[in-house]
């Protein structure tokens, strides 16, 4: 990234001085121009490249202010109407149309290269889809609404020369954060997930669940109205994925927006409020979890003493038995013709149980067993 900007005064963290009310107005102004356009982009290219003049553009940004919170909650965060995202010829998101309400959990659930990256990096503005229309908080142009939003890229990276309170508080200037007030929250957010201890230790010196814990906080530490987060529980292990899960929750507490995707049902079953199914650059559905458990019919177990008699002729064609149970879809008409036929009929009940089907038997059946074979059996922490 290239950009031309004029020497400025000398800059701190405490402040601005000699120079008058009206060219710090002029100055403001340059900045905020040029904050918008590099914003994202820096984002996503901190992980490869030195940001030599981002850095010194935000390394005394008392100069930035905050961007004033909208007083009017809108009840979409986040829309968008037939995305379309050509490379070449290949076509990686193909008419994408979603609705993420305002301070939901919302899951984008797919298998690896189903195009959930590149939806998540139109939306935000990364870049520009080939056709289609997004807005985010209220913004048609996604880069208007950037100091709003915190954003974990798939690709993880920090400067690994960096001290971890540092790097939380570089994030937070990316988005127009004061570095002083950056520190104070960085020193915060790493006492409270316990962190204190490495606040000034290089990031070289984190192991990697501390580091992409480090790497969340930069995403938080400015206080967003939506976070958007790209697999985020990629490599964590169990105890780093029951502590990531509970940041998540917290912040949907606090009122925040919360989308992240991923590959593991699981998380998204646990975590989300709503999920869009992808599947080859396709949403097969966008709504609630409940809503895609209700597309099937209620799953029944069944044990019993005697292996065989008329109480059988009330079970589905498409019963099955599963070691000494028979396993079916529960009837139309209910658990109670059942249960009578298999008491007068003599059938010895030893286990009976009616399960809700789970989000993976949705995905299965809205997705297919491919997609659903592409997702693997990652389990979450419990």
């Amino acid at each position: 990234m290239a950009a031309i900007v004029e020497p400025g005064p000398k800059v701190d963290a405490g402040g601005v001085s000699g120079i008058g009310a009206s060219e710090a107005a002029c100055r403001e102004a340059k900045l905020r121009r040029f904050r918008s356009y590099c914003l994202f982009n820096a984002l996503t290219r901190m992980h490869g490249q030195a940001l030599y003049t981002c850095v010194r553009l935000f390394a005394g940004n008392s100069v930035l202010q905050q961007v004033s919170r909208n007083s009017s909650e809108e009840a979409l965060a986040v829309e968008a109407a037939d995305l379309v995202k050509d490379f070449g010829e290949t076509r990686a998101v193909d008419g994408v149309s979603l609705s993420v309400p305002t301070g939901s959990i919302y899951g984008l659930l797919g298998p690896n290269g189903a195009g959930k990256t590149t939806m998540l990096r139109m939306l935000l503005g990364i870049i520009d889809p080939s056709s289609g229309r997004r807005s985010l908080l209220g913004h048609e142009r996604p880069i208007d609404a950037a100091p709003e939003v915190g954003y974990l890229p798939e690709e993880r990276g920090l400067y690994p020369a960096m001290q971890a309170r540092e790097a939380i508080a570089f994030m937070g200037a990316l988005r127009g954060l004061p570095i002083g007030e950056g520190r104070k929250r960085a020193d915060a957010l790493l006492a409270r997930h316990e962190l204190q201890d490495w606040a000034r230790k290089p990031i070289r010196s984190l192991s990697k669940g501390m580091a992409q814990t480090v790497q969340l906080l930069g995403s938080i530490v400015h206080e967003p109205r939506l976070l958007v987060l790209d697999e985020p529980f990629s490599g964590l292990d169990a105890i780093n994925q029951g502590k990531l899960e509970r940041l998540i929750r917290s912040q949907a507490e606090s009122g925040v927006t919360i989308i992240f995707s991923t590959h593991v049902i699981a998380h998204a079953e646990r975590l989300c409020e709503r999920v869009a199914i992808i599947a080859k650059g396709k949403v097969a559905f966008d709504d609630s979890v409940a809503a895609a458990r209700e597309r099937l019919r209620p799953i029944v177990r069944l044990r019993t003493r005697a292996a065989d008699g008329p109480w059988r002729s009330t079970f589905p064609a498409n019963a099955r038995q599963e070691g000494d149970e028979w396993v079916f879809e529960l009837p139309e008409s209910g658990p109670e013709p059942l249960l009578k036929a298999l008491i007068d009929g003599g059938a010895g009940i030893e286990t009976l149980a009616i399960e809700r089907p789970g989000l993976h038997d949705a995905f299965v059946a809205i997705a297919g067993g491919d997609a659903a074979a592409a997702m693997g059996h990652a389990e979450p922490a419990r």
